[in-house]
């Protein structure tokens, strides 16, 4: 059953861990007039379509929080089995007002298809070939693909636009940004921490520099101790050298809640008690879904790493 959930969970990031340009997201603030004019095509180059559907699919949790956030989700009829928030969305899939198409990864076509929709809201993580398949019968696919946080901002406004809530994702994006600005001038002049943050430990799955963890991790004025870009396996070995100040590490079994597993690996295993953060207790959990997705949620993860790490609660 672990493997089980690792191989999803794994499945969840390999979609993203596509290197990309180095960037400069921790030196200065959010270009809100570019996101908020952010060009109407989605990250396959496909056009924005502008409307008003009735009946929306999200395949993928951030998509649903970001849809029922700007005012979308009384138009949502089909989420997959990880869409978990707001908790509204459970229970509606309780009530049966919500139908799951599938897994993250292991969309049911056919389970979208008959829900008749007139826009899906997709991620690459589904598939290009799902995406792809989707739009051969006919119905408007937005996908995305966002590295950093800007890209989140703008994602927001485009599925905004998509979906006739334009205004209220505007303001979304504007209140997100003036949460993260307010931490990252809390925190200019406090020391930099060494940071890791773990989303696995069978094997050791990292976040690494240009991903919206990284960034999340610099602006809450950390320094990622790994420097290659992406999400990658390390080794043992690597971590122990690493010699982190703190770890940060994914709550629950990886793609849902439970024990805190890796938690328990890191602060058990006897291989690990040299490493700075364990000998000095600071090993902390973070919700997975918080910081793992890429939502306006992650205003919060910049909050919530920004206490942790500089001892503030």
């Amino acid at each position: 059953m672990r493997r089980l959930v690792y191989i999803v969970f794994l499945t969840l990031f390999l979609t993203l861990c596509i290197s990309q340009p180095a960037s400069n997201y921790d030196t200065g603030k959010f270009n809100l007039s570019e996101i908020l004019k952010a060009k109407p095509v989605d990250d396959t180059g496909y056009p924005i379509p502008e409307g008003r559907p009735n009946r929306i699919v999200s395949l993928a949790p951030s998509n649903t929080e970001i849809l029922f956030a700007i005012g979308a989700g009384g138009k949502v009829v089909g989420v997959t089995d990880y869409c978990n928030y707001p908790p509204v969305v459970v229970e509606k899939k309780e009530r049966g007002e919500l139908e799951s198409v599938g897994g993250y990864s292991t969309i049911n076509i056919e389970r979208v298809l008959a829900l008749k929709p007139d826009l899906v809201v997709a991620s690459y993580g589904n598939g290009l070939e799902t995406i792809e398949t989707l739009r051969k019968f006919g119905i408007n696919v937005i996908a995305f693909d966002p590295r950093t946080i800007e890209d989140v901002m703008k994602d927001i406004v485009l599925i905004g636009r998509a979906t006739g809530n334009y205004d209220n994702s505007t303001k979304l994006v504007k209140e997100m940004a003036e949460r993260i600005e307010r931490v990252r001038e809390k925190v200019k002049n406090e020391p930099k921490v060494r940071v890791v943050h773990l989303l696995w430990h069978d094997p050791i799955w990292v976040s690494g520099k240009n991903t919206f963890i990284d960034e999340v991790i610099a602006i809450a004025g950390g320094e990622n101790v790994f420097k290659f870009e992406g999400w990658r396996i390390v080794s043992l070995e690597d971590l122990i050298a690493a010699n982190p100040d703190v770890i940060l590490v994914n709550s629950g079994t990886g793609m849902g809640g439970g024990k805190d597993v890796v938690y328990e690996w890191v602060v058990t295993d006897e291989r690990l008690k040299s490493i700075r953060a364990v000998k000095d207790g600071r090993v902390y959990v973070v919700d997975a879904d918080i910081i793992n997705r890429p939502s306006y949620r992650l205003a919060e993860a910049v909050k919530i790493v920004a206490e942790l790490i500089h001892n503030r609660k």
